[in-house]
């Protein structure tokens, strides 16, 4: 631990930053990125600055043409990049109007998903100011499109993929993503994306766009999240049979393979991240999302933004709109279309919300 210590003294050394500052409490480094406090280390194999063309090539780090010229001599990047320094406000003037020249809400997402793969800061400037417009493009509905495109328009691996192949050795698989220190996991297996069904591998493209939200709209450094996808196959022909698709090409597993594969994996999750992490079920079938919330809501830290998420949301609103229209709930009728997750989370809060009130 002492040596890992010198060397990020060295490195805020080499950042012109107070290596005593930057350890004890995690400070804003030059990127914009937090440096690891001592019980937070990161990929603990390593801990290196990048320099030169590796350091373009990586997103967390690439300022693109943002970095003064000190930065580019003291981090061999002169040569590297045009002359010209321009600043992130700049950049982001410049990619605003670039994104606005596409028609297409799929290409504005690719081009977004294509910054956040360069540089990463950048993409998030850009998100949160300009949330209202973006929002829509990262997230839904565009997201939807993108998930059912996913393997034409794949280009870099986002996230974890934990499939039924892995089974015996998720713990393995969760080692090999280069973060130690996870906050929040957005799981998700496919089955029920959005409204369109079962998407199976495809459905990645939820808890990458999720965790996008999670940081710009909720301060949750990148670094923090976590999107996983477990693959147990898929009931959708028109992905079995499709040469792009990039999942398993198998039927979904059901009953107690999956059940095994969902508790080896909420097992290792917390042995790998311990038990303060949360774990976020998305777009799972009606019949396995209320089974693992009541299953894993004693033993883990877990939330379903489906069942719980929106049911918080309408019953918030529902109260406030008692307070135009008077009475209380009980004296008001809700009429619900359809079961799905959404609909039986809404019903049964404001249920609970009834009960507690007439309780009073």
């Amino acid at each position: 631990m002492e040596s890992t210590m010198n060397e990020l003294g060295n490195a805020a050394s080499v950042l012109d930053i107070d290596p005593k500052t930057a350890v004890g409490g995690g400070v804003e480094d030059v990127y914009g990125e937090d440096f690891a406090t001592e019980d937070q280390l990161i990929t603990p194999w390593t801990v290196s600055v990048a320099s030169g063309y590796s350091l373009l090539r990586d997103p967390r780090h690439n300022k693109g043409l943002a970095f003064t010229e000190k930065e580019r001599d003291a981090h061999y990047l002169s040569g590297l990049l045009p002359p010209v320094v321009l600043s992130q406000q700049l950049q982001e003037k410049k990619l605003m109007n670039s994104i606005r020249q596409y028609q297409l809400p799929i290409q504005k997402y690719m081009a977004m998903m294509e910054l956040e793969e360069r540089n990463e800061r950048l993409f998030y400037k850009l998100l949160i100011d300009n949330v209202e417009e973006l929002l829509p493009v990262v997230y839904t509905p565009t997201v939807g499109e993108a998930c059912q495109k996913y393997g034409s328009i794949f280009r870099r691996p986002q996230g974890l993929y934990i499939s039924l192949k892995e089974k015996g050795r998720v713990l393995d698989v969760l080692k090999n993503w280069p973060e130690r220190s996870i906050q929040v996991i957005v799981v998700t297996d496919g089955e029920r994306i959005l409204g369109l069904g079962d998407l199976g591998c495809q459905g990645m493209g939820i808890p990458v766009g999720k965790l996008s939200l999670y940081t710009a709209l909720g301060g949750i450094r990148p670094s923090a999240c976590l999107p996983i996808t477990i693959d147990v196959g898929t009931n959708n022909e028109k992905l079995l049979n499709d040469e792009f698709y990039i999942g398993l090409k198998q039927k979904r597993a059901t009953g107690q393979e999956y059940s095994e594969l969902l508790h080896e994996f909420m097992s290792a999750v917390k042995q790998c991240y311990g038990e303060k992490v949360l774990i976020q079920f998305e777009d799972f079938a009606n019949h396995n999302a209320f089974e693992l919330l009541a299953k894993y809501r004693t033993s883990h830290l877990v939330f379903n933004d489906d069942i719980q998420g929106t049911a918080s949301v309408v019953l918030s609103g529902v109260v406030s709109a008692l307070r135009v229209l008077g009475g209380s709930l009980a004296d008001h009728k809700f009429l619900f279309l359809g079961a799905g997750e959404a609909g039986t989370g809404i019903a049964e809060l404001i249920a609970l919300e009834m009960s507690k009130r007439s309780a009073n």
